[in-house]
């Protein structure tokens, strides 16, 4: 792990001035070419996507940023629930950083950040879904102790 650029990142909500740098990065590996379009004009549907999550108080789309550069990224949708007594969820998706610096520690950071996050909110927990073609990150999940305790599922329409 690189301690320096671990200690040398920060967090704040995504402007739409970082909407390209955002695609660029869900692109950037082998699941997301297939599903993304980081060609420039990007599509109008990335920008109203973005004005929906900036406009609703209970979603943040995050940069992690070191010095002026975007390095990750991540969306974390807050849950009202009955269950758990009424309790609120914390949902992490779309987690990706910068393909130059995997494994530097970005990412724990970014989870650490959002998992404390999730407690100034008042969750009772954090849930997240993960390709099961990306053993690596259930792995990297695992490490902070989520446990793959249901199974998920998906209807693309």
């Amino acid at each position: 792990m690189c301690e320096t650029l671990e200690k040398s990142v920060s967090f704040r909500v995504a402007t739409h001035h970082d909407l390209q740098a955002i695609v660029q990065m869900l692109a950037d590996d082998s699941l997301g070419l297939k599903r993304e379009d980081p060609s420039s004009p990007l599509s109008r549907s990335y920008h109203m996507a973005f004005e929906a999550i900036d406009a609703d108080p209970n979603n943040e789309l995050v940069v992690a940023v070191t010095g002026h550069h975007i390095v990750g990224v991540l969306q974390i949708t807050f849950i009202p629930y009955l269950t758990y007594q009424g309790g609120w969820r914390a949902l992490i998706e779309g987690v990706r950083v910068s393909k130059e610096i995997r494994s530097s520690g970005i990412g724990r950071a970014m989870f650490e950040w959002a998992i404390n996050r999730a407690k100034e909110r008042g969750c009772v927990l954090v849930q997240l879904t993960t390709d099961k073609l990306r053993p690596d990150a259930l792995r990297f999940y695992e490490g902070f102790g989520f446990v793959a305790s249901h199974e998920g599922m998906k209807l693309k329409l």
